[in-house]
């Protein structure tokens, strides 16, 4: 792929890769850099690019290493932006009491911790889905697995997150 195809490639996906590492980092400056380290590395490796998944899924599964390595390095915690509750309502099976905890400043440093120590897929299912704001198909893909999957993946996760939230209060 030629420097004015992946301008093409550029051009079609910047703006939904940027939106998709905004969701996780909640920092538009960290987005805009990342985005660009996103392309970068995109351009360096697409020949790695085998088409098993869209290209937009691949972009995304780049930037969202991108987003741990940068985390692992810095150390930042995500976030939790309060409009969350309407987007986190919308699963209906998440409890009330969940949704009062996660909104809950001194909740949020708790939440992060517990979920930085689930196995994984649980906390990058759970990270994708509520951070990332993707949608289960989405999910899959990025794995190269069912949207069952992810759908029972991020409900043991969240169950874990609960019960652990539970036993800490």
């Amino acid at each position: 792929m030629g420097l004015k195809d992946f301008a093409d490639v550029y051009a079609e996906y910047a703006d939904q890769v940027f939106r998709f590492i905004l969701s996780i980092t909640r920092n538009e400056t960290l987005a805009e850099e990342l985005t660009q380290e996103t392309f970068y590395k995109a351009y360096l490796h697409i020949g790695k690019f085998k088409g098993e998944s869209s290209l937009y899924a691949w972009l995304c599964q780049i930037a969202k290493n991108l987003v741990y390595n940068d985390y692992k390095k810095n150390r930042r915690l995500v976030q939790v932006d309060p409009s969350i509750e309407d987007r986190v309502r919308k699963d209906n099976h998440i409890s009330e009491d969940f949704i009062l905890s996660l909104l809950k400043k001194e909740q949020a440093t708790l939440l992060h911790r517990i979920l930085h120590t689930l196995p994984e897929p649980y906390k990058e299912v759970f990270t994708l889905r509520i951070f990332g704001e993707l949608k289960f198909r989405e999910i899959a893909e990025l794995f190269g697995k069912t949207e069952s999957w992810a759908k029972i993946t991020y409900y043991r996760a969240k169950e874990r997150i609960v019960s652990e939230m539970e036993a800490r209060k």
